[in-house]
């Protein structure tokens, strides 16, 4: 569990937003592709994915979209999201909840604020970055990322580059709740396992085995995330069936009449990779680092 500290944690900010760019610098961003890959592409396996990805230039292909919007979103996401979860996971402890209660109730919290204060419109040119090169056959060359961002933004506002923001914000506040909540669960059945009491610290081994848990089981919700590339992919489509303007209901629909339940699970292999990775970064390794500068 985080140590307990009095008054806001600003120190947080810094921290979350570090965590983060290192996550998405990693293993993030390629595990980010492939699952994208897959979701908007919801008829081909994960060798088919792969191949897809590696041929729009081997491992620089894995990494699309990571400057500047991954790292732009991570940056500001992963400094909302600690910062709005520690504060709150704090509160619900010394308010008398459970640590696991206490980790799903701020990891809720920190979702759904990093959702609607930063993530909306990266999270959408991520998706029209890697999902754009479909453009790409027949010879046709791309336009850039930054020239589609403007197009979007002066067809349709705001709104048009915070496509499927209120699907981002369901899938974070799902997202994180689960993580938090299943990995404070898994510290408190591994410290009964070995006798020890709730604040007593766990070994660096326990702590990924605990966020291995929180961020396997924390992709129960796929079907929002595939909803999600949906709503904000660049694919072109000629299917009258497909929403011309998509909600997350009618999307999830169509998603469901095309591919049925296996469609709206593409990309979940691939996302549990990511899981587990963002939930040891932003929980494990981010609860050694906030206790070291609590200790200073």
């Amino acid at each position: 569990m985080a140590p307990a500290q009095k008054g806001f944690s600003w120190s947080n900010i810094a921290v979350g937003a570090t965590m983060n760019m290192f996550e998405v610098t990693t293993l993030g961003q390629p595990l980010e592709v492939l699952k994208t890959q897959m979701a908007a592409n919801r008829k081909q396996t994960m060798a088919e994915a792969f191949a897809t990805v590696w041929s729009r230039g081997g491992v620089k292909g894995f990494y699309q979209g990571l400057i500047p919007w991954a790292w732009i979103e991570a940056s500001t996401k992963g400094a909302v999201l600690l910062f709005t979860s520690s504060e709150i996971e704090k509160w619900a402890t010394n308010t008398g909840f459970s640590p696991a209660a206490g980790g799903m109730i701020g990891g809720v919290g920190g979702g759904v604020a990093q959702a609607y204060a930063t993530m909306g419109f990266c999270t959408c040119m991520k998706t029209v970055e890697i999902t754009r090169h479909k453009q790409m056959e027949g010879g046709a060359k791309p336009e850039s990322t930054f020239k589609v961002f403007m197009d979007m933004y002066r067809r349709d506002g705001i709104a048009g580059i915070n496509k499927g923001v209120n699907a981002v914000a369901l899938r974070q506040a799902t997202n994180w709740g689960s993580r938090f909540g299943f990995a404070r669960l898994a510290e408190s059945g591994l410290r009964k396992y070995k006798g020890l009491g709730e604040n007593d610290k766990l070994t660096a081994g326990d702590k990924i085995i605990s966020s291995t848990v929180g961020g396997a089981l924390g992709t129960w919700n796929q079907p929002i995330e595939v909803v999600r590339v949906e709503m904000q992919s660049a694919i072109k489509s000629t299917d009258p069936n497909r929403p011309a303007k998509k909600t997350i209901a009618n999307t999830l629909k169509y998603i469901y009449e095309q591919n049925g339940i296996k469609g709206l699970y593409r990309g979940v292999s691939p996302r549990i990779g990511l899981g587990i990775w963002q939930t040891i970064c932003m929980v494990s390794f981010a609860d050694y680092v906030k206790a070291f500068i609590a200790k200073e």
